[in-house]
């Protein structure tokens, strides 16, 4: 036998089974042709049990090629396409944190620079918005990875642990990283300088991942103290005087500069923070989409708007102050007086109150229009007219009546058992930042041991809900709590202003001078002497529901008559 057959150069022979090897797409068999040795009698049978068993391998192989075809279909079936399931579904879900810089409950509703982008964003697809706060970072990549979430926006940056979930889109923006100290320290200058001093810093924030990076190359000195990411915030750390200097976001510093007005920027670190957003994995076209989305609002200009109208520096109050409302008061409120005062008749309220607010929202120009789109001389947004059913916010007498009857509506909400001039304060803050935001700060009020029904211990917990200690632990969560202070501080001014006019002086209280530098008097001023009130430009909103934060929100609830601000306060 072992002449009658033989593989030239391979062994063993062909009575042994071909062996069978298989790679992606294909089969391939070790089977050669082979070389009978002539004269053999054993050539017959060999060839016999041979084609026998090549049939075999040969079925064997074909079944082989059809379950891997079949498999292979499989694999190569491409992943269901992102973009096209949300626009399927007709919503875009987007999740976020309630933070200043990203997404918040203000006066006119949501707001918040990824509130802005995502909002242009989902128009752009043609969809709604469906945008949720959650408490952390690692919940937002929870989200994501899950499929709950389609983005992740919330200034972030990509890490590691973001890559594990989500694919980064392309940096839309870069932030300088700033150095701050208490003005009456030593300014900082350049990086070596934080070698030998104490430094703050939020652990596991970017701004420590900077810094690490920093001691490996220029500050191989540089030491700092981690602060835990549920505790205070490093400015305040500088301002209470735990920290000789420490490394903030200039998007965050421009809102707490307003909480801490003695801490200054020393100097920007020389590398800046890219923020974006994380899409889902394996979703190549939303990527390209959001990649674009951005590419475009760059080139527009809209975006470098958009950075401008959401910092913590956009003045919304900054109007010029008793020169320039002599000039209007002579020019332009004698077309609108008898317009004032036939509403506020209607509505029970001051006149002279109810043109102050309009001043300080218009400086009484029907075509003003603020960058979150409220318009005419009370700054009506689009919702708030619709509630109050008027159909064009640019109309003068429509925008006043309307805005008078929604100034009597928050002041309704307060209770009545609060006194002058309190309940006129307590609601033209109402008015400004939400009767929801105002509640919040009433409950701390109550909490630390002040008088929820005083407007002098209100003003001073408001601007709390601008500190992530108090606005986690509030029900509507993050507001501009120093803007509605400096609102009524305005609005009391431009009120003596008119009491003062010549023929005015018929006030039922002699109102004091402000002080000529300060926006506003300190001590409370008497309320005018017709009813309390109170004016916003929109709607004050509720805490949104999970995946529904696109609409704006109804009023908040008032307390019943009688009830005090709260019954469930934060922790001091």
């Amino acid at each position: 036998m072992a002449e009658v057959a033989e593989r030239v150069g391979f062994e063993p022979t062909c009575r042994f089974y071909p062996t069978i090897r298989f790679r992606v797409g294909a089969v391939m068999t070790a089977s050669v042709p082979l070389r009978l040795v002539r004269g053999s009698r054993g050539a017959a049978i060999l060839t016999e049990r041979c084609g026998a068993e090549v049939s075999f391998v040969r079925a064997l192989a074909v079944a082989a090629v059809l379950t891997l075809a079949a498999a292979l279909a499989a694999c190569s079936k491409p992943a269901p396409n992102v973009l096209d399931a949300i626009r399927s579904r007709g919503e875009l879900r987007v999740v976020t944190l309630n933070l200043p810089t990203c997404y918040y409950l203000g006066s006119q509703g949501t707001e918040g620079l990824e509130f802005a982008l995502a909002s242009a964003y989902a128009g752009r697809l043609g969809v709604r918005l469906a945008m949720y706060p959650v408490a952390d970072e690692r919940a937002m990549q929870a989200e994501l990875a899950a499929g709950r979430a389609d983005i992740a926006a919330a200034s972030l940056t990509n890490t590691p642990e973001w890559s594990h979930v989500g694919a980064a889109a392309e940096a839309y923006a870069r932030i300088p990283q700033l150095v701050v100290y208490e003005k009456s320290a030593v300014r900082p200058r350049d990086t070596l300088q934080l070698e030998s001093a104490k430094v703050a810093v939020r652990a596991g924030s970017p701004q420590e991942r900077i810094l690490q990076r920093l001691r490996g190359t220029v500050a191989p000195q540089l030491q700092w103290e981690e602060t835990a990411p549920s505790s205070a915030d490093p400015v305040e750390d500088v301002d209470a005087g735990d920290a000789l200097y420490a490394i903030t976001d200039a998007r965050e510093f421009s809102f707490a500069h307003h909480l801490y007005p003695n801490v200054l920027v020393g100097f920007a670190l020389p590398e800046e923070r890219p923020v974006q957003w994380i899409v889902r994995r394996v979703a190549p076209q939303l990527l390209a989409s959001v990649n674009g989305f951005f590419r475009d609002l760059i080139a527009s200009g809209r975006l470098a708007e958009l950075l401008e109208e959401s910092s913590g520096d956009t003045r919304r109050f900054a109007y010029e102050e008793s020169r320039e409302f002599q000039t209007h008061v002579a020019d332009r409120l004698p077309r609108y007086r008898s317009w004032f005062e036939q509403a506020a008749l209607q509505t029970n309220l001051d006149w002279r109150l109810l043109a102050a607010i309009g001043y300080q929202e218009s400086k009484w120009d029907p075509r003003a229009q603020s960058g979150d789109g409220a318009v005419g001389v009370m700054m009506l947004t689009a919702d708030t007219a619709q509630a109050l059913g008027i159909r064009d916010r640019n109309n003068p007498e429509q925008s006043i009546f309307a805005g008078a009857r929604y100034l009597s509506q928050v002041r309704d909400k307060i209770p009545e058992r609060i006194v002058e001039p309190d309940r006129t304060w307590l609601t033209v803050a109402a008015y400004n930042v939400g009767f929801g935001h105002l509640e919040d700060a009433r409950i701390i009020a109550q909490a630390r041991g002040k008088d929820p029904d005083s407007w002098a211990d209100v003003r001073q917990q408001l601007p709390l809900l601008a500190q992530e200690r108090w606005y986690t632990r509030a029900r509507r969560g993050y507001a501009r709590g120093w803007e509605p202070v400096q609102f009524v501080d305005r609005i009391q001014r431009y009120l003596t202003l008119l009491e003062w006019q010549p023929g005015e002086s018929g006030a039922a209280q002699a109102p004091q001078p402000p002080a000529p530098d300060a926006p506003g008097p300190a001590a409370p001023r008497a309320a005018p002497s017709a009813a309390p009130t109170a004016a916003p430009t929109a709607v004050a909103p509720q805490t949104p529901a999970a995946h529904a934060p696109a609409a704006r929100a109804a009023p908040a609830t008032a307390p019943a008559p009688g009830a005090r601000a709260g019954v469930t306060p934060p922790p001091a």
